[in-house]
């Protein structure tokens, strides 16, 4: 059989996340809010009962194709059900990008605008969310995060509880080199922090703000 042909086919121009389907997909909407003319970023103190409890988050979640036709789906569908607000109050301006996060999370990013003159206005879950806040946007675009690290180690055998050695490469099987019997690093992974007068914002939710503020500030220096 001649490939050639068939192999053109699958280049595309829009090139998706290879292995995607063995992360955990998930999408937010990053909300903005206009309050006396000024915007401000929405975020979400997540309730003591859910995953990751008590950190700052954007509204958002795991994709289901039982409810999602897709990841717009998702973010939207989360935000209407944690800060209960109506699906024809938000304005999607559109997807700021994907972060691959490297605990085996991918973030598909969307940004928003609640049409809403109050934060009265919110009906929030509290099963999911403890609280809600608003920061300016102006804050993120003339501050830094500050900047730190966590070290990134891949482990070839997992120990149980009861000290059983469970394999999980069997490196030796294999021929590979001896090195990769033992844990091996993979280097430095960036962990970005906002010090705010309120909260820490850390992690992905930095990340996804940190990303949102440095486009801003290249189109605005575009239009300089």
């Amino acid at each position: 059989m001649n490939y050639l042909n068939t192999l053109g086919r699958i280049v595309v121009k829009n090139c998706s996340i290879i292995g995607k389907d063995l992360y955990i997909n998930s999408a937010v909407l990053i909300p903005i809010i206009v309050i006396d003319k000024t915007e401000f970023v929405l975020f979400q103190k997540r309730s003591s009962t859910v995953r990751q409890p008590g950190e700052v988050s954007f509204p958002g979640g795991h994709f289901n194709s039982r409810f999602d036709n897709d990841f717009l789906s998702t973010a939207t569908r989360e935000t209407c059900e944690e800060l209960g607000i109506e699906k024809d109050k938000i304005s999607v301006l559109g997807k700021i990008g994907t972060l691959v996060a490297p605990m085996g999370v991918i973030v598909e990013t969307y940004l928003g605008i609640l049409n809403i003159n109050s934060l009265d206005e919110l009906k929030i879950d509290h099963k999911e969310v403890d609280r809600i806040f608003v920061i300016p946007l102006e804050y993120f675009i003339s501050n830094k995060p500050d900047e730190y690290f966590t070290r990134l180690e891949l482990h070839p055998f997992m120990t149980k509880e009861d000290g059983e050695k469970v394999e999980l490469l069997p490196v030796k099987e294999l021929g590979l080199p001896e090195k990769y019997s033992i844990p091996w690093t993979n280097g430095k992974h960036r962990v970005l922090v906002y010090r705010t007068s309120g909260e820490v914002i850390w992690g992905i939710t930095a990340e996804l703000i940190f990303e949102l503020s440095t486009k801003l500030k290249e189109q605005i220096d575009k239009q300089l």
